[in-house]
């Protein structure tokens, strides 16, 4: 009785200490998990971005009517953008060529940069084309014709713009170089809504930045990643995680949008995933080896290979009327934020 009494009572001891290193480790295991999750991404806030100074400057552009290469129009809009520059006192350039269009017709080139801040350590880039489609190709009516281009062309460059005019008057220890680029929209006409004919076109697009990135001077300040804006002014804006740009610059391309989500604009910066683009940040990362994201309104529609900029690109429809200030609003707002987050 006595031996299974103390059997009974060993077995009791036994059972609680084996309950309690149990537990102990059950805690421990819980307190490892929880010291495993991610910390939640802090942001520091910054400036006030202005839409209604960014919708001016679209408006302006828009104004000088098609901006084409080789035209008055074209000179003079390339004119107002460089003293709009000299007055936010960045140190302005120009890159003079010349370029063949896809129907060999010889095109003058001007890729207009300024910088801010230039002997800054950390330096990004920020770009975006200013020319316009010399055809609406996507149209009904009057194809041959040119496009003002308020969203495709206009909008990226507005939003740059108001960028630059901000940091000119708040403090930003990092460089930060603007660059708009030159005849991105001369491509080869397209036949179909269909997205492998879209990329058979290639080469023909994005001359500007083609010129640029394989004409990079010896003591060229390279930056650390930058950001390229692109038909970001239309309402329901839809910017996926592009290809080329998860590729070649995937750890800023989700910073950006964690930022976008953490703002508010989730419904433009959306998670969805979509096929490489070729787009003025494809040369700037194949080429001149810098990564750039691409923020622009793009949407593939699963299965069919089918692609969506907006039933206005292309056309004569693409004009102010089709500018959503809150989408300016989302994009500048959370570019100019992770900009002072650097």
């Amino acid at each position: 009785m006595q031996q299974n009494l103390n059997f009974i009572t060993k077995t009791i001891i036994l059972f609680f200490g084996v309950t309690i290193f149990s537990c102990s480790n059950q805690n421990t295991e819980k307190d490892n998990v929880i010291n495993l999750k991610p910390k939640k991404e802090v942001w520091k806030a910054g400036p006030n971005f202005n839409v209604d100074s960014a919708y001016s400057f679209i408006e302006k552009q828009v104004l000088f009517g098609p901006r084409i290469p080789n035209t008055a129009k074209h000179t003079a809009c390339g004119d107002w953008l460089v003293k709009k520059l000299n007055s936010y006192q960045l140190k302005t350039s120009e890159q003079i060529g010349e370029v063949t269009a896809f129907n060999m017709s010889k095109l003058p080139l001007r890729n207009i940069s300024g910088i801010h801040n230039p002997n800054a350590n950390k330096k990004v880039l920020l770009c975006a084309h200013w020319d316009t489609r010399p055809f609406a190709d996507r149209d009904s009516v009057n194809k041959n014709k040119p496009i003002l281009g308020a969203n495709d062309g206009a909008s990226g460059v507005g939003v740059l713009l108001e960028i630059a005019r901000v940091i000119s008057k708040d403090s930003l220890d990092i460089c930060v170089e603007f660059i708009f680029f030159d005849v991105e929209d001369y491509g080869a006409p397209q036949q179909t809504n269909g997205f492998f004919d879209l990329q058979s076109m290639n080469d023909t697009w994005c001359l500007g930045s083609q010129y640029w990135s394989y004409n990079l001077k010896p003591d060229y300040k390279r930056p650390n990643f930058g950001i390229l804006l692109d038909m970001v002014g239309a309402e329901n804006a839809v910017f996926p995680k592009e290809e080329i740009s998860r590729r070649f610059a995937g750890f800023h391309l989700n910073k950006v949008w964690k930022l976008g989500e953490h703002l508010g604009y989730g419904k433009h910066f959306q998670k969805k995933i979509a096929p490489p683009l070729t787009d003025d940040h494809t040369y700037i990362n194949q080429i001149a080896k810098i990564p750039v994201i691409d923020i622009i309104h793009y949407d593939i529609r699963p299965y069919t290979g089918r692609f969506d900029f907006g039933h206005f690109h292309h056309t004569h429809a693409d004009n102010m009327e089709i500018i959503h200030k809150p989408t300016l609003k989302a994009v500048g707002q959370t570019v100019l934020n992770y900009l002072y987050n650097q």
